[in-house]
């Protein structure tokens, strides 16, 4: 065969197989022949057996009968984490363009969900993985739903009873968040959990489990079961077990015909806390996601609602915090933003975020500075409900203190976006959304650093420099630091002062800590923020020792200042707070204003930074 035959059909063989690669990527986007989709998304369940999943996937079709040009690829994986695994292999197979992903076991999931992030945008949804190797999780606050049910368990009992505790999978980052927050509030009750039973979410092995728990101990006061098929389960073993009197507390809560919101309208189920599915949310996202548009965040945190039973049998929930703004076509929305000050190039980059944002959007501002005073700052917000803005925003200077007056906004049907921080109220409804930062996170990915880069058997004494007392960032970043070094024995904090996030009080109390200890015992300083930290440099400098290689630290939030101390070596270690939360603000608003109900949390997209990497991004920091 000559050369120029022999090339033809190389060529021809080429051709083939290239035609062979599109039609499997592209044979999935046509249901009949002729017609294409513009996208094609992966589900994968981990089991279609519980209500909640069925209703989730639901949410998802409904939402895609918007978007004819979008199809869905469903698989249910029956219970097997393996099963579930050659799912998504087989979705990755199919060439879908996004993976959305619900588990049950996401210590099993997530090397998968690693692997598939590192080619295709990836949603967790419901459950979340270990780890941060995925584009936007959506679900709920595991902790704080725990910590509901504990508070209506001590409505419940009072201050003594037995309680069984029916958790998920064990190791799984939700059961261990439900539980530890049920817990905490039952400290220093004399309520017990007298036994704790994984039932791996499971509504036959809750009931096989339990009844068999029934035939050899006396009866409990109370089971609280960690998700709705559970819950379920135990009032089938409470029936068939002959028991009465035993209370049920459990949570998802699904509107079906056999649901746990039936059955708490029944009377069979004390008090259930909802666990919205996330169904419509994944898919207005991943509609976002693969359009790239900006602004995406990591995290969306669905509110969660107490249900219970009405003198009329009707299941009866606490009423959301969701208000549609009144503006008309005539008038722009107006919003008040009550900045809590101007402490930090943080606080500038935030204020100048929210002002260029609602310029660009068209939403007209009325924008008031509490100058780092809580009594103002409540005075500014009385001032706004006065005038009848439409939505009120701002970042509270500490988290107590607020009850009184969001309650006068909410009885004026002014709803309350909270901006980069948190407040500590009872009645969460008071408040409509957070966007911000994760700032226990934040404090964790502190900690972890610092256990994998110390050298090991060598002892470190830790020097902490806080925020403000009492205000979210400053609670979070301690709680979470404190859980990142948790049970590695290297690690010490010898002292933690109070700051107030300024440069200024961060070179103070610096200087204090080496005036006190001489520079002996502190080997490392995690401030809580890069003002601060820039002041402790100065301090460190001052006293003839050199930052970042005698002492080593740690800071929070990544400005370009910090930054520039980073690339230099002044400091080791930045973990990123994005103040730019303007658009995302903005955008908040005006999903108000077309009715659309916004999550309790929107959790901004962060990184964090090595010296490596801050010389990679310092050119195109905006801040």
């Amino acid at each position: 065969m000559t050369g120029r035959k022999w090339g033809t059909l190389l060529l021809a063989v080429v051709l083939i197989a290239l035609i062979a690669l599109w039609w499997k990527d592209n044979s999935v986007r046509s249901a009949v022949a002729g017609e294409t989709y513009r996208y094609v998304i992966g589900v994968s369940q981990p089991n279609l057996s519980e209500p909640w999943r069925v209703a989730m996937n639901n949410e998802i079709r409904e939402e895609l009968g918007k978007h004819p040009d979008i199809r869905v690829i469903f698989t249910d994986a029956a219970q097997s984490s393996e099963r579930q695994k050659r799912d998504v292999e087989n979705l990755m197979g199919y060439g879908i363009d996004l993976l959305i992903i619900s588990l049950d076991d996401p210590v099993a999931l997530t090397p998968t969900v690693s692997k598939v992030y590192s080619k295709i945008p990836v949603i967790v949804l419901g459950r979340g993985v270990t780890g941060y190797d995925y584009s936007l999780y959506v679900g709920t606050d595991d902790e704080m739903i725990g910590r509901k049910a504990g508070d209506f368990a001590k409505s419940i009992l009072g201050n003594s009873g037995n309680v069984v505790e029916l958790q998920g999978v064990k190791g799984s980052p939700t059961a261990e968040e439900r539980s530890r927050g049920f817990q905490e509030p039952l400290s220093g009750t004399g309520i017990r959990i007298v036994q704790s039973i994984n039932a791996d979410w499971q509504r036959d092995k809750a009931e096989d489990l339990l009844s068999d728990w029934f035939s050899k101990n006396n009866r409990p006061d109370l089971i609280f079961a960690h998700n709705e098929a559970m819950a379920l389960g135990a009032q089938k073993a409470i029936r068939s077990s002959g028991l009465s009197g035993v209370k049920i507390i459990g949570i998802d809560g699904v509107h079906s015909d056999d649901g746990s919101l039936q059955a708490a309208a029944s009377g069979g189920i004390a008090g259930m806390f909802t666990s919205p599915t996330g169904g419509k949310e994944a898919i207005r996202y991943a509609i976002d996601i693969l359009n790239k548009e900006k602004g995406i965040p990591k995290k969306v945190i669905l509110r969660s609602q107490k249900i219970t039973t009405g003198s009329t049998g009707e299941p009866l929930a606490a009423l959301p915090a969701t208000v549609r703004p009144k503006a008309g076509k005539d008038r722009p929305i107006t919003v008040g933003f009550a900045q809590v000050g101007m402490e930090s190039g943080w606080r500038a980059a935030h204020n100048q975020s929210v002002i260029d944002a609602a310029k660009d959007m068209g939403i007209q501002l009325v924008y008031e500075n509490a100058e780092q005073s809580q009594e103002k700052q409540i005075a500014i917000l009385r001032k706004f409900i006065r005038q009848k803005v439409d939505v009120i925003a701002f970042s509270p200077k500490t988290a107590n203190g607020w009850d009184e007056v969001l309650r006068e906004a909410k009885n004026a049907g002014i709803p309350v976006i909270l901006s980069d921080r948190k407040v500590d109220v009872e009645d969460d409804t008071l408040w409509t959304a957070y966007i911000g930062s994760d700032f226990r996170e934040e404090g964790r990915r502190a900690g972890r650093w610092l256990t994998e880069t110390a050298q090991p058997g060598r002892n470190y004494g830790i020097a902490e420099i806080q925020g403000t007392a009492n205000s979210a960032p400053a609670t979070g970043r301690k709680t979470g630091f404190e859980e990142g070094i948790a049970g590695d024995n290297r690690f010490r904090i010898v002292r933690s002062v109070v700051g107030d996030f300024t440069k200024e009080s961060g070179k103070v109390l610096m200087r204090q800590l080496l005036r006190e200890t001489g520079g002996k015992g502190i080997d490392v300083v995690y401030c809580h923020n890069d003002d601060m930290a820039l002041g402790a440099v100065e301090a460190i400098e001052e006293f003839g020792l050199k930052p970042g290689k005698d002492i080593m630290l740690i800071s929070v939030d990544a400005t370009k200042s910090a930054l520039q101390a980073l690339i230099v070596g002044k400091l080791n270690f930045v973990v990123e707070c994005n103040p730019l939360l303007g658009p995302q603000l903005m955008k908040a608003v005006k999903d108000l204003s077309e009715g659309k109900e916004l999550p309790v949390e929107i959790i901004t997209s962060e990184g964090v930074f090595t010296q490596a990497e801050a010389k990679k991004n310092i050119s195109i920091r905006e801040y």
